[in-house]
């Protein structure tokens, strides 16, 4: 039996309806790029710095290491003779760059009856930061000090930069990396807003930051309920800031470690001021809520027992990275080629 279809009812007649009506299978599939593996929660991150900011006074007595941090980031620039007439901090917190730099010249020539701050090597700062209300902390102080020109910029996504390319002399950042997710992405992002042979400098926590806070946790966590939970950050090492440095295309790359040492009367103190400073943890599942009391309490406990001083109080590590690398350029210095040297380095070794 032969089954003949009338005109209006032809396949080719019924592919709109069948469209329109009958629901079709979606797939997902990978995007272009490199995956990026989330680790931090960023509107966690945003949110802390945000009521840090909202707590003004709080937050200023512990502005105490972001400031020296920043005053030695600013310190590298006592060894490059030129002047930025357009400079970026990159992940600018309170502004502790720009107070850094209007202070007097850490590096004045006694020669001189008066030094200029380090301001003077710059025409204008751009300082650029998520969190609005820490950004304007304090926007009542005076920043602008030897021709230097302050603007604050507030960012939608410190892992997208919304800034030309090649449009800044110099990008600095002080202690706002290791909160990055796309670290990779957002150093490339660096070099490509700079100018040809121009210096990125910058700092971030690495490597073994606040280990002893770390391990007396794990250790309490441990005891009281059998088991642990990331309550400290993961952080880069100095190996891999290097290598993504080189990777990323940066030139002349400088990299070296710093840890400092801050004494606190007991554990409460040390992560009221974390808090303070917006540097909580914000990584992705983590325990939420407060830590139970005993808990905090054994942690009190194992952190004197191990790590505590002679003279009662305890001692939290910060590991800082300081890195420092150049935009590529046609007439910039180059390293010579491999087996060129004249002078045998063990001769030189073996006169001493």
């Amino acid at each position: 039996m032969r089954l003949k279809l009338s005109r209006a009812c032809r396949p080719q007649k019924l592919r709109p309806f069948l469209a329109a009506n009958i629901p079709r299978r979606s797939y997902a599939f990978q995007a272009s790029g490199s995956p990026v593996f989330e680790v931090f929660n960023r509107r966690t991150k945003w949110l802390q710095k945000e009521r840090a900011g909202a707590k003004v006074e709080e937050s200023r007595q512990a502005d105490y290491l972001k400031d020296e941090i920043a005053g030695r980031v600013c310190e590298r620039l006592l060894d490059i003779k030129r002047h930025f007439p357009r400079a970026l901090d990159l992940g600018a917190n309170s502004c502790n760059i720009a107070r850094a730099l209007i202070r007097p010249n850490p590096d004045s020539d006694p020669s001189m009856p008066a030094s200029s701050p380090l301001s003077s090597k710059i025409s204008e700062l751009v300082s650029a930061d998520a969190s609005e209300t820490l950004l304007y902390r304090d926007a009542d102080q005076p920043f602008e000090s030897g021709g230097m020109k302050m603007t604050r910029h507030v960012l939608t996504d410190e892992e997208s930069l919304p800034f030309e390319p090649q449009s800044f002399d110099l990008v600095l950042s002080s202690l706002s990396m290791h909160w990055i997710n796309d670290l990779p992405g957002v150093l490339a992002q660096i070099n490509s807003v700079l100018k040809p042979d121009c210096p990125f400098i910058g700092a971030m926590l690495g490597g073994d930051s606040l280990f002893e806070l770390r391990s007396s946790l794990q250790l309490a966590e441990q005891e009281r309920k059998g088991g642990i939970s990331p309550h400290v950050s993961p952080l880069a090492d100095v190996r891999d800031v290097g290598g993504l440095l080189q990777r990323i295309g940066f030139k002349m790359l400088t990299v070296d470690v710093e840890d400092i040492v801050v004494d606190y009367p007991d554990t409460f103190a040390l992560m009221q001021d974390l808090q303070a400073m917006g540097e909580s943890n914000a990584i992705l599942g983590r325990e939420m809520g407060a830590l139970g009391r005993d808990i905090l309490l054994a942690n009190e406990a194992i952190y004197r027992e191990f790590y505590g001083n002679e003279d009662g109080s305890i001692p939290a590590t910060f590991r800082i990275i300081h890195m420092i690398g150049w935009r590529e350029s046609a007439d910039q210095p180059k390293p010579l080629a491999r087996g060129s040297g004249e002078i045998n380095l063990k001769d030189v070794l073996e006169r001493k």
